[in-house]
């Protein structure tokens, strides 16, 4: 009997939650970010979902994060260049359609030297809606 109250009582806790979009906010690298998942709207414990947004003619700041991986699906926009490696010697275009990966610890700057703006959906093991970011301002001379 007292396990069957106990389940009872833990059920209504552990259910789906509906999210409600967000404000937008610019992050610290420079990219806008509208949370979803986190660990502040559901009590997230390791995983952020949200929409990531570089306007035209924008970059981010070198950074990289520390401790967590990102995973991004470009969803609008029409391409920008992703710098990175430890020097940014590395400059690739995604494209909508493209799925981005970036391993915890690696330097980028993503770059929209478009006309329009680029939206990117994401997720990453950092459940806060402000991530761990380094910004690397040796490095943002680098990338022209």
């Amino acid at each position: 009997m007292k396990n069957e109250a106990m389940q009872l009582k833990n059920a209504h806790v552990l259910t789906a939650k509906i999210v409600g979009g967000s404000d937008s906010y610019v992050a610290e690298q420079g990219s806008v970010y509208r949370s979803g998942v986190s660990a502040e709207s559901v009590g997230s414990s390791i995983l952020w979902l949200g929409m990531i947004s570089l306007p035209a003619g924008r970059r981010t700041s070198a950074h990289h994060h520390q401790g967590h991986e990102t995973a991004l699906l470009m969803t609008a926009g029409k391409e920008i260049e992703i710098w990175s490696g430890a020097g940014l010697e590395r400059c690739e275009k995604v494209f909508p359609g493209d799925y981005l990966f970036i391993p915890a610890g690696v330097p980028h700057v993503a770059v929209n030297r478009s006309t329009e703006t680029a939206e990117f959906l994401g997720a990453r093991n950092d459940p806060a809606a402000n991530e761990s970011v380094v910004l690397m301002p040796e490095l943002d001379d680098i990338v022209p």
